[in-house]
């Protein structure tokens, strides 16, 4: 049966997870970008949100994260430091101690975040009480925004058992959406095929030219704006084409897939 949350307008939390431990380019969420660090830029744009009214950095507790609990307590930025690959728990534990009801999920490879697309993402999710909301793979890769209730992130954080779940925090609720009220919501035209987030040497290079395009011209600069530069200059795109979408998750698919089979 799914569940229906009565829903009022409670404080809209933004938890961005970050960690400096990243196998494909360690540290990339403190890399520079126009002389600040890529974390900085992702707070700073969704701090344009009309609809969030908190962000919280979730890392975790391995000395190797010590830099970005720095930089929050530098900045001062909330933070919440927990497990380092059972990021549900982290969320979960994040929500529990600021006393969050309703969660925006943002990872910190995504400096490119537009805080218009994560405002109509929370804005679907409230009118239409959902328990999960989030951005389809029409968007680019790099927009990724979800938003869920407090209870939708408990029943997750209790029942999902596979790394791959734990791991990316909402594949156990997408998976079963006899039991939760979904919505996906897709971008005004395909442009899944655009790689805006950062895994790889290539997306960082891509990323820091675009930044370099728009800075100081832009107190932000959006979805669009991107996508009139690109139509510009073409060549960009070949930066980083042809690196997988979601590869960390399906690498976790993978080896949940050879547990199974033991």
């Amino acid at each position: 049966m799914k569940t229906t949350v009565p829903f009022c307008r409670t404080p809209v939390v933004a938890i961005v997870q970050a960690r400096m431990s990243s196998t494909r380019l360690r540290g990339k969420v403190l890399k520079d970008i126009c002389g600040r660090p890529m974390l900085a830029w992702i707070v700073e744009r969704l701090s344009h949100s009309r609809l969030i009214d908190q962000i919280v950095i979730a890392t975790s507790t391995d000395p190797s994260d010590n830099p970005i609990a720095q930089w929050c307590k530098k900045e001062g930025v909330a933070l919440y430091r927990g497990e380092l690959e059972d990021v549900l728990d982290r969320y979960y534990q994040t929500a529990l101690t600021y006393g969050v009801r309703t969660i925006v999920r943002i990872t910190a490879d995504c400096p490119l975040i537009d805080p218009q697309v994560v405002d109509r993402v929370i804005t679907h999710f409230i009118e239409g009480m959902f328990d999960c909301a989030g951005t389809d793979d029409t968007y680019p890769d790099g927009l990724d925004t979800e938003v869920f209730t407090m209870l939708t992130l408990r029943r997750a954080w209790q029942k999902a058992r596979w790394s791959s779940e734990r791991e990316h925090v909402t594949p156990y609720i997408w998976k079963h959406p006899e039991k939760f009220r979904l919505l996906r919501l897709s971008a005004p035209e395909r442009l899944g095929h655009l790689r805006w987030t950062v895994d790889e040497p290539e997306d960082l290079e891509l990323v820091r030219k675009i930044y370099s395009w728009f800075y100081g011209k832009k107190d932000v600069f959006l979805m669009e704006d991107v996508l009139k530069l690109l139509r510009q200059r073409p060549e960009l795109m070949e930066i980083n084409r042809g690196i997988q979408r979601n590869e960390g998750y399906q690498k976790s698919l993978k080896e949940d897939r050879l547990i199974r089979s033991v």
